[in-house]
């Protein structure tokens, strides 16, 4: 739908301050002129300081996990300083404030992890006893689950101290969504683009999201053309599995859905921290079950997996 409006409407973007998080919200505004004519709308990026942005020395399972990404720009969501807040999927609680809501998916990018190595080629070229920084426990528990010889470091912060870090010898190789680096251009950067058999990604990876205010019917509309129905459905069942196993960033969950017409396929894999016990659960369906297959998925595993498999996510 394209906003026809004598005077043009204003749309305040929210976003944490990253080269990632402002080349998103840059797509974002894009999409929305692109959609709409820049004489309709009058777009404004707000830059807001967050928690996980601002604490770098430990990581995100010891200071509070993926909120820690999104609570103060949805303070300014909520009280109107903004109307809308971009943000990677993948960082995004399960759970939302009371009055807000993920209104829009952008189409997902590439959802691989990217292998970053200044001297080998791919995880499995590493040396015995490398080192490997992340500070994702997805990642470090799928890499010890392929090389338990691996050693692993916390590695915080944007792409550009990641890489940093990199080069300063802190570790042998890093990890990096491929998404990511392809929407800042340096996906070239990428030694390997890691399968998706051995390295599922994290629940909704590679999609950008739209949060905004429910019942704001002047910006639902605008951002209806941003909307990507395939992305929106798959999303759906990969973050209703997450839900469902009460996930965050103190938990190794790895999910992922495909959309083929009016089929939707998922899968999904839990983890211990230490890679040495995983579970993968494959489900299939119609696109109209794809949250009720995510939290089948999830309530499988669980029980599957045991009580006692959890208590190392404590």
């Amino acid at each position: 739908m394209q906003i026809v409006a004598s005077t043009p409407q204003k749309i305040g973007i929210g976003t944490r301050g990253s080269p990632l998080a402002l080349a998103q919200a840059h797509e974002v505004r894009d999409r929305l002129i692109a959609a709409h004519g820049s004489d309709a709308v009058d777009i404004e990026i707000h830059v807001i300081s967050v928690v996980g942005d601002r604490v770098q020395d430990r990581s995100l399972s010891e200071i509070g996990g993926k909120g820690l990404f999104t609570e103060e720009i949805e303070a300014q969501l909520s009280s109107g300083d903004i109307d809308i807040a971009v943000h990677s999927s993948k960082d995004m609680p399960t759970k939302l404030p009371d009055g807000l809501a993920l209104i829009a998916f952008l189409e997902r990018e590439d959802p691989r992890d990217a292998f970053i190595s200044h001297s080998v080629k791919n995880i499995l070229e590493m040396p015995e006893g490398a080192v490997l920084g992340t500070s994702s426990l997805r990642r470090q528990a799928l890499a010890l689950r392929a090389r338990p010889d691996l050693k692993t470091v916390g590695f915080r912060g944007n792409v550009q101290t990641r890489l940093k870090k990199l080069s300063d010898g802190v570790a042998d190789a890093t990890l990096l969504a491929s998404a990511g680096l392809r929407r800042l251009g340096m996906i070239d950067i990428a030694a390997d683009l890691i399968d998706m058999s051995i390295f599922p990604p994290a629940p909704g990876q590679g999609a950008i999201c739209v949060e905004g205010r429910i019942g704001d019917q002047r910006v639902l509309d605008l951002i209806e053309p941003l909307r990507h129905q395939p992305t929106e459905i798959a999303l759906v069942c990969e973050r209703t599995f997450l839900a469902t196993l009460d996930g965050s960033c103190r938990t190794p969950i790895a999910a992922y859905a495909t959309i083929d017409g009016d089929h939707i396929s998922f899968n999904g894999t839990i983890l211990r921290p230490d890679g040495t016990e995983a579970y993968d659960i494959k489900m299939e369906g119609r696109i109209g079950e794809a949250a009720e297959i995510g939290m089948r998925a999830g309530a499988q595993l669980r029980a599957t997996a045991g009580d006692d498999f959890f208590k190392d996510w404590q």
